[in-house]
C-alpha cells in the first residue's frame, strides 16, 4: 500500500499527516461503559486506509472553511476543532476540502469520516489489536494517552501532547470524541454477529436518527474513553466535546 501522506493546502502553515493503516480482521466490542451497545464481539475485516495522525484541528477548519468559521468553544490553532455537527462536517467540510486537494493526493483516494470498524480497529492498533489489547488506544494506563475528567482541567488541550499508539495516531482516546460515518443502532453488532463470518467493510445501519461518535472526551470518565466504547448524537447536535478525524480512502473502480 502507498505510504504515509502529508496533504498541504492554502492556508495551512504546516502539511496535515495521513497514517497509512493496513487492512486486516479484528475483534470489534468489548468492554466498556455501556456493554449493551459494544456486545457481542464480533470478528470484522477492513481493507487498507489513510486515518489522520490528529484529529482535525482548528487550524485546518480555519484553513478549508474560512476565516471567522471557527465555531469551537475552546480556541486555539492546535486545539481540536469541536461544536461542529456531522452534518456541516458531510455537507461542507469535506466537499471543500476534496475541491482543495484534488490536485495533490494520492490518484483515485477522496476524504471522508471514518466507518466505526476504521476508528475502532486504528485505535486498537490495526493488525497489532490483538498482541497489544489495551482498554485504551495504546495503553493501559490513560494518563499516559488521553485527556479525559481526571487530568483536562475542564478543557480540550492541543494535539498530539500524549502518547500516540502503535500506528502513530493521537488522541484517540479523549480530548475530543470524533465523528463516525455510520448511523447508530445498539443492535448492530447482533446483526453483524448473526452473519457468522467476519463482515467486511461494516458502514453501519443504511438509515437512523443518530450518528455514531467515539473515543470520550475531555469531560469524559476514564471508562468511557475505552477503544469499545460506544456514543451517538443527532447529526445536527453541536457539543464542546465533539469533534472529528479524516479517513482517506480509495475511491471506488
Amino acid at each position: 500500500m502507498e505510504q504515509n501522506h502529508e496533504q498541504q493546502i492554502p492556508g495551512l502553515p504546516e502539511p496535515f499527516h495521513m497514517i497509512a493503516i493496513q487492512g486486516g480482521i479484528f475483534d470489534m466490542g468489548g468492554e466498556s461503559w455501556d456493554n449493551k451497545s459494544s456486545l457481542p464481539v464480533h470478528p470484522v475485516e477492513v481493507d487498507y486506509f489513510w486515518m489522520g495522525r490528529h484529529p482535525v484541528t482548528q487550524a485546518l477548519w480555519t484553513a478549508v472553511m474560512g476565516a471567522g468559521s471557527n465555531p469551537s468553544h475552546f480556541k486555539g490553532t492546535d486545539r481540536p476543532v469541536e461544536t461542529v455537527s456531522w452534518d456541516v462536517i458531510d455537507q461542507e467540510f469535506l466537499p471543500r476540502l476534496n475541491e482543495f486537494t484534488k490536485k495533490n493526493r494520492p490518484p483515485g483516494t477522496a476524504y471522508r469520516l471514518p466507518t466505526e470498524a476504521e476508528w475502532e480497529y486504528a485505535a486498537r492498533g490495526g493488525v497489532h489489536w490483538e498482541k497489544e489489547s489495551y482498554p485504551y488506544s495504546g495503553s493501559t494506563v490513560l494518563d499516559e494517552v488521553g485527556w479525559y475528567r481526571e487530568n483536562s482541567h475542564g478543557e480540550t488541550k492541543p494535539v498530539g501532547l500524549k502518547l500516540p499508539n502503535r500506528l502513530g495516531l493521537y488522541d484517540m482516546s479523549g480530548n475530543v470524541l470524533e465523528w463516525c460515518a455510520d448511523w447508530y443502532d445498539s443492535n448492530y453488532y447482533q446483526q453483524c454477529k448473526d452473519e457468522n463470518k467476519a463482515v467486511k467493510n461494516p458502514k453501519g445501519p443504511e438509515k437512523g436518527t443518530y450518528r455514531v461518535n467515539r473515543g470520550g472526551s475531555w469531560i469524559f470518565s476514564a471508562l468511557h474513553c475505552r477503544s469499545a466504547a460506544r456514543r451517538n448524537d443527532t447529526p445536527d447536535d453541536r457539543n464542546g466535546d465533539v469533534g472529528f478525524r479524516l479517513v482517506l480512502f480509495s475511491l471506488p473502480v
